[in-house]
């Protein structure tokens, strides 16, 4: 029995169209084509620049060959950071240390590791949890502490030092400094508000303390930029949970006019010349002068510190789109590695150039201008610090004027 041109449609049609929903379900679900086909693979990529020259490995990881191994020992033997079926321990420290030191996306990463967006995700995620977790005790909670303490001794820098010995060391010892920085954050539009601060960026504020030689000593990370310092200062000291290493009596931080006056913080006088460029034509004219240009000096080894990091870690300047929670174990982790080279590595080329030109700050972290002075924020001037403050400006004073 003959079949007329409508039924044929009729029959033909739907098939048609079975066969064009089989087809592109194949090809979208069954064959895939291959996206990362490059012979040099992400292992291959990292043994490479182990084996190369070292500038190579330092300017891909910011470390040379032998710390970067000595990391991944340490992060593996320690802190529990494991290899995959498909990916080694170096491979899994090269994508977290590339995406650190180039400020990538996991795009870049992707294609710069020959590996799935996926994958990369989850080996940034392993190796930040044996680095920054909150709830395991990683690398940053062994390394980022003061290493005497109970500030027993008097820091080589002050000891070693006629500029500052013995006038931070009389009956009070100088044991560190402290000071916020703003780094670069990534926020979604409607949270934004409160994370710009004074430049209208989205930021985080971050309070940290460091000794003389470098290495932080405590980081609080994750407040939004528009937090006042003084707001981030009094909920580090007071919130037990946080451990902030406080000075013992007879001790002190340096801090700048940003923070309240109090036992065991010593700010500059307030309303008088300070940072070194303002002294660089005309030396201090009086004691108060001559106090605020030493404790500068002293306490430019934070700003050296903040530079150190942000000109090693340009995600700290611009940050990938991460969650929020991610940004914050990022920066904890950047500050982890910045003293695991410190105290692994002494001849770091960033570290040599900062002990060979004592004056010189990284262009990458400027003296940041407070918005409130120490006289104007509502804190008392407390008693104790301002008569140690007075006795090291008129001793500063006295030794200026038998020179």
């Amino acid at each position: 029995m003959d079949i007329d041109d409508n039924s044929q449609r009729k029959i033909l049609i739907p098939i048609a169209y079975t066969m064009s929903l089989i087809s592109a379900y194949f090809y979208k679900y069954i064959y895939k084509e291959p996206c990362m086909t490059s012979i040099l693979t992400g292992e291959m990529w990292v043994k490479e620049m182990l084996t190369g020259h070292p500038i190579r490995c330092v300017n891909a990881f910011r470390m040379e060959p032998p710390l970067f191994l000595r990391l991944c020992k340490d992060l593996s033997s320690k802190y529990g950071l494991k290899a995959s079926c498909n990916m080694s321990i170096h491979e899994k420290v090269g994508i977290l240390l590339y995406a650190l030191a180039q400020g990538v996306s996991n795009r870049v990463l992707g294609e710069r590791f020959q590996r799935s967006g996926d994958t990369i995700s989850r080996a940034i995620h392993e190796v930040l949890r044996s680095i920054s977790s909150r709830k395991v005790k990683g690398l940053a909670h062994d390394i980022i502490r003061p290493y005497d303490p109970d500030f027993t001794g008097i820091p080589a820098k002050i000891s070693t030092d006629t500029r500052y010995m013995p006038f931070f060391q009389g009956n009070s010892v100088c044991v560190g400094c402290i000071d916020g920085t703003h780094i670069a954050a990534c926020i979604p539009e409607p949270l934004q508000m409160p994370y710009r601060g004074r430049k209208g960026l989205p930021t985080f504020n971050v309070l940290a303390a460091c000794d003389f030689d470098m290495c932080f000593t405590f980081v609080s990370a994750g407040w939004e930029g528009s937090a006042h310092d003084t707001r981030v200062f009094l909920h580090a000291i007071g919130s037990p949970e946080f451990k902030f290493p406080k000075p013992p009596e007879g001790k002190y931080y340096l801090a700048d006019k940003g923070y309240p006056d109090r036992r065991g913080y010593l700010v500059p006088y307030p309303k008088i010349r300070y940072h070194k460029s303002q002294f660089e034509y005309v030396p201090p004219k009086n004691d108060r002068e001559t106090f605020n240009r030493w404790h500068s000096s002293l306490r430019s080894c934070i700003e050296r510190s903040f530079g150190v990091l942000k000109q090693r870690w340009k995600i700290l300047t611009k940050m990938p789109q991460f969650s929020i929670e991610m940004q914050i174990q990022i920066m904890v982790a950047t500050f982890a590695l910045h003293n695991y080279i410190r105290i692994n590595s002494p001849d770091d080329p960033l570290f040599r150039v900062l002990e060979d030109y004592p004056n010189f700050i990284p262009s990458f972290e400027l003296p940041d201008v407070h918005a409130v002075s120490n006289s104007e924020n509502g804190v008392g001037i407390y008693t104790e610090m301002k008569v140690i403050r007075d006795r090291i400006a008129d001793d500063l004073w006295k030794a200026r004027r038998n020179i």
